[in-house]
């Protein structure tokens, strides 16, 4: 196997192609990244069983085959060498990387233990690139990280006739958002497909600049497979087995008791009072006519309280929240101002989850999908 490549496209494309490998694997086999020629260039493509990447680029062969090599540490190489053609060969079981006055040679895996990568061939829908990465993020952040409950890690996609509907929660916070969705030729259809939320997020990063992202959920042996494909770009994912849990009831259709704040101004005050609490513990917000005021009563030695103006619409309020799941929250509505609205429980003195939206003015309603549920200091059940 003989080729030369531009630098920069080659570390790029292994780069993609190892992001989703695991730091750490059972079998050093599924370390690897399998390149192979093409009649037009390179296929670089990874696999663990669980996750795939393929991608292909232009490049100059002089001799056709295909190999295994470590992948993380071709990347590492990849992305120093010096700005200079890449000229890959291979000899028996070594293999010459070079480029300008650097030069390695790697060892090769065994390619033909490599298992073969997942390919799907069933009908695709389109979202729109840019939207569908922000609306993984937003979602995202509020998937569970605990492996102990698998269903939960993971962000449910619900496809419908002309939206894509997204939903994460780890029991405290429930995210959703809903985008545009072309089904294609199968118009008319819904189904659902949870996805493991780091795989969904790298997915966002990766292609959030491509136009259109095509999207495909299959069947592949026992276990159901959804590809994203975008500029000769694919990553394909196991969907997570379990029912996720029914969330979208627990947002309430209208709630006449609410905030209006500046996001930025409660992002900064968060943060200020939330330096003095200790570790897991919530901090104090009340709605009044007046504003709002944050208290934290950390340790014996430190506690902090602040002020900042709020446009409240309704009775005073006060709830405790945790900051950091109040802060991913705030983050992910991208407007000047937020609404927090305070929902109602059949126990006047039990707080009901708080709801975060986008405002596009002090007055105005925001006019995206992104809502975010977040239960005061209890589970949600």
């Amino acid at each position: 196997m003989k080729f030369q490549a531009n630098r920069d496209v080659f570390s790029e494309a292994v780069s993609f192609a190892v992001k989703l490998l695991p730091q750490r694997t059972t079998l050093p086999i599924l370390s690897g990244v399998l390149i192979e020629t093409t009649d037009t260039g390179l296929q670089l493509s990874s696999f663990d069983y669980e996750v795939s990447a393929q991608t292909q680029i232009p490049a100059e062969v002089e001799e056709p085959g295909r190999v295994l090599v470590s992948g993380r540490l071709l990347a590492e190489i990849a992305a120093k060498l010096p700005n200079a053609p890449v000229q890959f060969s291979t000899d028996e079981s070594k293999i010459s990387v070079r480029a300008g006055s650097a030069n390695f040679t790697l060892l090769s895996m065994p390619v033909e233990e490599y298992p073969s990568i997942p390919q799907v061939d069933a009908e695709a829908g389109l979202v729109p690139a840019e939207e569908f990465a922000e609306a993984v993020a937003q979602v995202g952040v509020a998937a569970s990280r605990d492996d102990v409950t698998p269903v939960i890690t993971g962000v449910q996609l619900e496809v419908g006739d002309n939206t894509l509907g997204l939903v994460a929660t780890d029991r405290y916070r429930v995210a959703i958002r809903q985008i545009d969705w072309d089904n294609g030729t199968t118009s008319g259809e819904t189904h659902t497909a949870l996805v493991p939320a780091r795989t969904l997020t790298e997915i966002g990063k990766t292609f959030g600049h491509s136009g259109t992202v095509s999207v495909a959920i299959t069947s592949r042996d026992d276990r159901e497979l959804i590809a994203f494909t975008a500029d000769k770009k694919t990553v394909t994912s196991l969907l997570i087995k379990g029912n996720f849990p029914p969330v979208r009831r627990l947002f309430p259709e209208q709630v006449d008791n609410y905030a209006v704040l500046n996001t930025a101004e409660l992002i900064e005050a968060t943060r200020r009072v939330a330096l003095v609490l200790e570790r897991e513990a919530a901090l104090r917000y009340t709605f009044t006519a007046d504003g709002l005021t944050l208290e934290a009563i950390g340790s014996e030695q430190a506690q902090a309280s602040e002020s900042i103006d709020a446009l409240l619409t309704g009775q005073e309020t006060v709830v405790s929240l945790k900051p950091q799941f109040l802060l991913d929250g705030l983050g992910a509505v991208h407007s000047e101002f937020v609404r927090i609205s305070f929902t109602k429980t059949e126990n006047p003195n039990k707080p009901g989850p708080v709801l975060i939206t986008s405002q596009t003015s002090k007055d105005q309603a925001g006019s995206d999908s992104y809502k975010y549920l977040l239960q005061p200091n209890l589970l949600l059940r």
